[in-house]
């Protein structure tokens, strides 16, 4: 039994990998043929951000079973951290492959331990409490960093919430952080193979935490918390754990985000942000990590592609929302999905047989 269940949550995981394989090969394809526009492709990097953002909130919100409204936060660590660590180490790590990697664990550490304090005395509320409080440290880390002026000189690093000015950076100084202009001279080191890497590392990841141990535990709190605790399930320390592995690959999200743009500025990570990552999760599913993805992908380049309707654009993208949302619980749809899987898992027992070991 122990077997069978193992090996229906393995075929739903390779199908997931195999999703995302393909839809890389296909879009690899367009790219290389020339048959994508100038403008989707910039929008490919940033795309596979948002992937990774909407299946590490799913973790919290879809396995956890808590609302999390600060995702913008995290991933504004990680990106402004990721930035700063490219930025002094370019001429020292001069290597793309070695600096970037780096880079990446940089944003995602500095944002994990951001999730670890914050969630120490934010992980005992539940509920509506928990959202407000979130959505609340993510306006806090966006005009932190809005409101930050940070350089260095030959007399060492000068640090402000004045102005530029209240530096008093010498000729040979340099300003990192320049306030509300944000940080200029990231590295453009992100692309689309990097985004897709990232995202199949946040992919296994995720999905091995939700079949591990630990998961199962997270999902016991999510399902009866008195029940879980009851059994010696320690409610905090999982609590923490689900909520630091959501910081961590915010912060992986981010770093990729920032190094995407020269520019980077902290209002791009408001509230409106974390709404949008949290759409994403519902939409797809909550709880369900292949929906993240697909919700992710169509709702980020919908509007770029509804570009051409003008003022019309936002009009159809709430209808398409809305749309989405009715067919997404209609009963029929449903039984039409469940067919489907099905008839894909039957494809694959065809592929992989069960032995004889495994059917007793």
């Amino acid at each position: 039994m122990k077997l069978q269940l193992l090996r229906k949550n393995s075929t739903k995981d390779y199908i997931t990998y195999a999703i995302v394989i393909v839809a890389f090969i296909i879009v690899q394809a367009l790219r290389v043929s020339g048959s994508i526009s100038f403008m989707l492709e910039g929008l490919l990097v940033p795309t596979c951000a948002y992937i990774i953002l909407a299946i590490s909130l799913n973790i919290t919100v879809g396995i956890l079973g808590e609302l999390s409204l600060g995702q913008a936060g995290f991933m504004c660590i990680g990106a402004y951290s990721s930035a700063l660590f490219s930025i002094t180490t370019q001429e020292t790590i001069s290597q793309v492959w070695i600096r970037f990697p780096l880079a990446l664990l940089v944003g995602g550490i500095c944002a994990a331990i951001f999730g670890v304090l914050i969630g120490i005395p934010v992980l005992r509320l539940k509920g509506d409490y928990l959202a407000i409080v979130t959505l609340a440290f993510g306006e806090i880390i966006k005009n932190i960093f809005s409101s930050t002026y940070f350089g260095y000189d030959s007399k060492g690093l000068h640090f402000s919430f004045i102005s530029q000015s209240e530096l008093n950076l010498q000729t040979d100084g340099t300003t990192l952080i320049n306030g509300p202009l944000g940080l200029n001279g990231t590295p453009n080191d992100s692309n689309f193979i990097v985004g897709f890497v990232l995202i199949m590392v946040t992919l296994i990841i995720t999905l091995n935490f939700i079949r591990s141990r630990t998961g199962r535990a997270v999902m016991s709190i999510r399902d009866n918390r008195i029940a879980a605790e009851s059994v010696g399930i320690n409610i905090t320390k999982y609590k923490l754990i689900a909520f630091a592995l959501t910081a961590f690959l915010a912060g992986l999200g981010g770093a990729l985000y920032s190094h995407n743009f020269a520019t980077l500025q902290a209002v791009k990570f408001d509230y409106n942000t974390s709404i949008l990552i949290l759409v994403f999760v519902v939409l797809g599913g909550i709880g369900n990590i292949r929906g993240s993805i697909i919700a992710a992908t169509i709702l980020y380049l919908l509007p770029e592609v509804l570009r051409s309707l003008s003022d019309y654009r936002m009009l159809f993208y709430a209808i398409i929302l809305i749309v989405m949302m009715i067919f997404g619980n209609n009963p029929t749809i449903k039984n039409y999905r469940e067919k489907i899987s099905m008839s894909t898992k039957s494809v694959f027992r065809t592929i992989f047989p069960k032995s004889k070991k495994e059917a007793e």
